[in-house]
């Protein structure tokens, strides 16, 4: 019988945000599968234990993935841990975790730290409903088509940020959503220097072109206002009749597929219509 693999999460900054069930589980499973093990062993020496662990992590999906998998279908238990938060999320941990569904193998996953969640708590923004949007790409041409497709979004956003990227990022932000756009910037999340700054889209990208930013970021973005949905006229309809008469269909049957898709009177609209044809 195959084992199960644990989603275990790591504090993103404050050891005691360990759980009594996270350390249970470290302590109960075979082996430990890290995005680093010189990051993970400083955790377990915290608690006490001593594990084995493999390496998984984005630059070995396959062959680490595999080996996981092989310890798992020969009945071991596995805690897959980051080097901080939920994995699985915005992580690698996610191909691992569907190739274990796929062959059946039991998945349990420990609630616990995740910046994501933390962020949007604290931001002070609608919290709803969100769309979380992860890291953004590094080429600026990917970065531009992703926010474009965003442009219309009425969801609180959520990005990843690293300090590297941030002030371009925010610029591209602003450029997208427009500088009025409420942000909060949430940086160091549970750390010593930890750092929430309300403020908005066009102000954090001239504070940030000021002053280096220090620390892992997570920016929650405010959704667009809702657009309200304007009456079509008769006029609309009109010319929605005018498109359709050139695709080929009769005046009735263009009048009566306007009005329908437009909600206008059918009668008025085919006695308008008559008219501009004279």
């Amino acid at each position: 019988m195959a084992g199960t693999l644990y989603l275990v999460p790591t504090p993103i900054g404050n050891l005691g945000d360990i759980s009594k069930r996270m350390a249970d589980i470290l302590a109960h499973v075979d082996f430990v599968a890290a995005e680093d093990t010189r990051v993970s062993v400083k955790l377990l020496n915290h608690l006490g234990l001593k594990k084995p662990m493999v390496t998984y992590h984005r630059h070995n999906t396959d062959s680490g993935g595999q080996a996981v998998i092989d310890r798992l279908m020969a009945g071991e238990s596995c805690a897959l841990v980051t080097d901080a938060g939920t994995p699985a999320v915005s992580d690698p941990g996610e191909e691992l975790v569907s190739r274990c569904a796929g062959l059946g193998i039991a998945v349990c996953a420990i609630p616990g730290p995740c910046a994501l969640i933390t962020a949007l708590a604290v931001s002070g923004q609608p919290t709803g409903r969100f769309t979380f949007e992860g890291f953004l790409a590094m080429n600026k041409k990917n970065r531009r088509v992703h926010l474009e497709s965003l442009r219309g979004e009425e969801r609180t956003m959520v990005f990843y940020e690293a300090p590297h990227k941030l002030a371009a990022t925010l610029r591209d932000l602003a450029d997208t959503f427009g500088p009025e756009r409420p942000v909060t910037l949430c940086r160091e999340l549970t750390k010593l220097h930890e750092e929430v700054r309300r403020t908005t889209l066009g102000e954090a990208a001239a504070f940030y072109q000021e002053n280096a930013p220090k620390g892992e970021f997570v920016l929650v973005v405010r959704g667009a206002e809702p657009v309200e949905e304007r009456e079509a006229t008769l006029e609309d309809g009109l010319r929605l009749v005018e498109r359709l008469r050139e695709e080929g269909l009769s005046l009735r049957d263009g009048v009566k597929r306007a009005a329908r898709e437009l909600k206008l009177s059918r009668n008025q609209l085919y006695e308008a219509a008559l008219g501009r044809e004279g």
